[in-house]
């Protein structure tokens, strides 16, 4: 607590009403990337407590669809639909609709457990999972953004992105605690199918672009 009073960014998200510190890594994310567009669709997976999901529903604007899940309840949120479910689950699916989303958005994390190699093997799977998802209801040229801890398992999934997204970027928004291993990955440009198994991570990474 004594931490959060003198953070910035807490104090700010506070003050502007947005549920969450996060809110301001994905504005920067935004910014840099330029990924969500009014009337853009936009799934947000692990959204609880909803930050992430005002951020892009101010940016889709009204003629946008924002979509937020999570297994844990989330407090109503005006122009943001809100399923209780879990990423990985088979039924999740259907309860998404039939449209596809411009823009699929992970902020997940694991449960830590204090052992920084399970922590970071734990980070690698929701992402992996979230992948898994967006490759099934995002549009050919959609955004896929999810947080990862960084690790040694990081570079393989990179490839795995590489070879579905025309681009992939590895960045740290400002608003991350400077003692935090996460990092955020930012794969542009989806390609059409033929899909790439989530669990091959041979070849190489020629697709994806230096750490911002």
């Amino acid at each position: 607590m004594e931490e959060r009073r003198h953070d910035p960014y807490y104090r700010a998200a506070q003050r502007e009403g947005l549920r969450s510190r996060a809110a301001f890594k994905l504005a920067y994310l935004d910014d840099r990337f330029h990924f969500l567009h009014p009337g853009g669709r936009v799934l947000d997976l692990g959204a609880a407590p909803g930050g992430w999901s005002l951020v892009a529903r101010d940016r889709v604007g009204e003629r946008g669809r924002v979509v937020a899940v999570d297994p844990r309840p989330i407090e109503r949120l005006p122009g943001v639909e809100i399923v209780r479910g879990r990423v990985g689950d088979a039924a999740l699916l259907g309860r998404l609709g039939r449209d596809q989303f411009d823009v699929v958005l992970s902020d997940m994390s694991p449960r830590i457990s204090g052992a920084y190699a399970t922590d970071h093997a734990r980070s690698v799977g929701l992402v992996r999972d979230a992948y898994a998802l967006a490759r099934e209801v995002l549009r050919p040229g959609g955004a896929f953004v999810a947080k990862v801890f960084d690790g040694d398992l990081v570079p393989g999934l990179v490839a795995t992105l590489g070879r579905s997204f025309a681009s992939v970027r590895r960045t740290k928004p400002p608003a991350s605690r400077e003692p935090s291993s996460e990092l955020y990955l930012v794969a542009l440009g989806l390609r059409p199918a033929p899909s790439v198994p989530v669990g091959d991570d041979g070849g190489s990474a020629s697709a994806a672009g230096p750490d911002i």
